[in-house]
């Protein structure tokens, strides 16, 4: 099989390009480096079946050719992390909504089956202490918080998959991913768990935004990928969204202080009003993010099976290394 990752030099992109390529397909990636490193995938350039390109999505002519030259994408091109969008939300609007728009475009002129990384970010504010479901109603802040332009370019997304799925059977299916963490992750644009090992092991301040007591599940890297995977390779997912995420769920307070514990580190962990953090007006914080996993689990028998101590273990290790 010939797969093309957008985003493939990116955190979860260089994983998935690694796994497909041990499955002994053809992959190639593009990505324009804005928040990819090419170190995450130099290691696979002796490969022959693997090629790289340094480029945009919105480079039409170009995508087009990757387009006809591969049997399934995986559209992860995307801006993402907090601070990135705080920082870029021009830039951030454009790549999400217009990069996926033409992607799905050219997907559409050979019928290439596509997967659409969205965002458990879809679900906006917190529903109690009620895991999401793909059909769960979306309540989203004021348009003056820039927060919300990653939930709402990533709907966009959605809303034209589902539209090319209805109107002209292009084959897709949107996955809303919970929090992957993982090695090669970087905390560089507001991702808490890189960030949180590094402070940890350069014995510096911890810094938990808010109370802390804001509760996520975590997802390992290796669990996310035999999911997305198979999705992709089912027919009975196309058409549909698919949360995927784990049940290891913690809070933010209590991951900063497992951090600590599991690196060996005497690091305070300090605790920063949101108002010190981002300028004023910007960032409006999600209190609950845990899905619900019943869809996926019937679809693809999906089980995700490494624990937050595993998972942060191995991180750790990584950072160390």
């Amino acid at each position: 099989m010939r797969v093309l990752i957008t985003g493939g030099a990116g955190f979860i992109g260089s994983h998935l390009a690694e796994r497909h390529l041990a499955m002994g397909d053809q992959v190639t990636v593009i990505d324009n480096l804005s928040t990819g490193v090419i170190t995450n995938v130099q290691h696979l350039e002796d490969n022959s079946d693997f090629a790289i390109y340094i480029d945009d999505v919105l480079n039409v002519e170009l995508m087009r050719r990757l387009v006809d030259q591969c049997d399934l994408i995986y559209h992860l091109a995307a801006a993402v992390g907090v601070d990135f969008i705080i920082d870029n939300p021009l830039q951030s609007l454009t790549t999400n909504i217009r990069g996926t728009e033409i992607v799905l475009e050219l997907a559409n002129e050979k019928k290439r089956k596509v997967i659409i990384a969205s965002t458990s970010e879809i679900y906006g504010k917190k529903n109690g202490h009620v895991p999401f479901a793909e059909d769960s109603d979306r309540i989203l802040g004021p348009t003056t918080v820039v927060r919300w332009n990653y939930s709402t370019s990533k709907a966009v997304d959605e809303l034209f998959a589902l539209a090319y799925w209805r109107e002209k059977r292009l084959p897709c299916v949107i996955v809303r991913p919970f929090n992957v963490i993982g090695p090669r992750q970087t905390g560089q644009y507001g991702m808490v768990v890189p960030r949180f090992v590094k402070q940890a092991l350069l014995g510096h301040p911890i810094t938990v935004y808010g109370s802390g007591e804001q509760r996520r599940c975590w997802t390992y890297i290796d669990d996310a990928l035999d999911g997305l995977i198979a999705l992709a390779m089912s027919d009975r997912a196309v058409g549909e969204i698919f949360n995927l995420g784990s049940h290891f769920e913690m809070s933010i307070r209590d991951l900063a202080y497992k951090i600590r514990e599991l690196a060996h580190s005497s690091s305070e962990v300090k605790f920063i009003p949101y108002e010190q953090a981002w300028p004023k007006g910007t960032y409006e914080d999600l209190e609950y993010r845990t899905p619900n996993l019943d869809k996926i689990r019937r679809t693809v028998g999906y089980d995700p099976k490494i624990d937050m101590d595993e998972a942060l273990t191995r991180i750790i290790a990584h950072f160390e290394r």
